[in-house]
């Protein structure tokens, strides 16, 4: 028995110069990998990948005649998005492009792969006006609302 602690003693400062000789980015590093990994294998991977891929970040405003989405898409070329309309389901695809690099990467938290992005429309939409355009990494569509569903004013008689 005193054997078995005698050996455990040893290995354990080993381990703790092996941790001290690492930099500090390498130590954070390797603490946020094994806490990753504790957390797959206790809950399950939870990464957006595993539930459909990367989700934008969007905004939806509704106006006096349209509904307008605003969806995050940095780095994201205009050939690389693809809008499609299905009954009143609108859905955005792409990907998000890890880009070349020359050094090393030394952390990485913006997200790549493909991304897809789906809303109910309420049925009172013009489909075929919806306009969209991407610009300085927003995507904005503009889905105007059919004339007899647009908000107007009533004047109430005297």
């Amino acid at each position: 028995m005193s054997q078995a602690l005698t050996e455990q003693r040893k290995s354990t400062p080993a381990r703790t110069n092996q941790l001290e000789r690492g930099t500090p980015m390498t130590d954070l590093d390797q603490f946020e990998q094994r806490m990753q990994q504790f957390l797959d294998q206790t809950f399950g991977s939870l990464a957006p990948a595993a539930l459909g891929g990367v989700v934008p970040h969007v905004d939806i405003e509704e106006q006096d005649d349209a509904y307008v989405l605003e969806a995050e898409l940095p780095g994201v070329k205009r050939e690389d998005v693809r809008i499609e309309q299905v009954g009143n389901e609108l859905m955005i695809s792409g990907e998000f492009k890890e880009r070349e690099r020359k050094g090393i990467v030394r952390r990485q938290s913006r997200q790549t792969g493909r991304f897809d992005y789906r809303v109910a429309l309420p049925e009172s939409i013009e489909s075929e006006k919806i306009e969209a355009k991407l610009k300085d990494g927003v995507l904005t569509l503009r889905v105007p609302k059919s004339t007899k569903a647009q908000r107007r004013k009533i004047e109430i008689e005297s």
